[in-house]
């Protein structure tokens, strides 16, 4: 049986959708100095119905005096979708705009109300981090483990992010959204990309039982005893005819010498 193509055919297949987003971001970034408008008004501010619109749009804000807030994001979202739509590309989009939604549902929820509104795509960077790690370890896949690895490599030390280290940074941002990409890789487990499995691991899922290696060794092993038997027993028998065959014609010669004599 042919296995399911999960994994996209080339990485360009997987860029244009990581490439878009970022895209998007920056012409918000650039248009955020073209309007008297302020978007941080835009983010999250937890608690309050005029932050519930931040659910939707607190990724795409960054900060207007802070040039770095948006480089800094803008690679690992770049780097993380591109991985993500070419190893998931089945549910890539779910996970990505779940995790988005799902992220900012609770910073609204959960993260302390001090006047300031969460903003940027950190949140569904840790989140989408997240995902790609637990989804490789749970898997058990080797190409996914592999990806897990690299994602621990690049941006294992995003982990402090987490805590609150800077009351300029959202860490209840990054720790909702670490939380929802582990609980999206449990709930898409079964999903995307998997183990192929062994024919063994198969046939016990049909029903059909494991052959008896060990009794169908022994059964050759009698079998080959028994042959190796019967040859002994025929090769016995052919002497002992031999035999008999020898001594009747040593009878018959010396009854036709008797009868010579007389």
């Amino acid at each position: 049986m042919k296995q399911k193509a999960y994994f996209e055919n080339h990485l360009r297949n997987a860029i244009p959708p990581a490439l878009f987003v970022v895209v998007v971001m920056w012409l918000i970034y650039w248009a955020d100095f073209l309007f008297i408008f302020d978007f941080h008004q835009l983010g999250v501010l937890p608690k309050t119905i005029e932050g519930l619109k931040g659910i939707i749009f607190m990724p795409l804000i960054h900060a207007h005096s802070d040039f770095k807030h948006i480089i800094n994001n803008s690679v690992p979202t770049f780097l993380l979708l591109t991985l993500l739509f070419y190893s998931y590309k089945d549910i890539a989009l779910k996970v990505f705009f779940g995790t988005w939604l799902m992220t900012g549902v609770l910073v609204w929820i959960f993260a302390e109300n001090k006047g300031s509104y969460h903003i940027g795509m950190s949140g569904v960077i840790y989140a989408l981090a997240a995902f790609l790690f637990t989804s490789g370890v749970l898997r058990k896949y080797l190409p996914l483990q592999a990806l897990s690895l690299f994602i621990v490599f690049l941006y294992g030390s995003m982990i402090w992010g987490i805590f609150p280290t800077s009351p300029r940074v959202s860490w209840e941002g990054h720790l909702m959204g670490m939380f929802v990409g582990i609980l999206f890789a449990i709930y898409y487990r079964s999903e995307g990309p998997q183990r192929p499995k062994y024919q063994y691991e198969i046939e016990k899922e049909l029903g059909i039982d494991p052959p008896d290696l060990e009794g169908i060794y022994l059964e050759q092993v009698r079998i080959q005893e028994e042959v190796v038997r019967q040859q002994q027993e025929a090769l016995k028998q052919l002497e002992e005819e031999k035999l008999n065959t020898e001594i009747k014609v040593i009878y018959d010669y010396k009854e036709s010498l008797k009868k010579h004599e007389k």
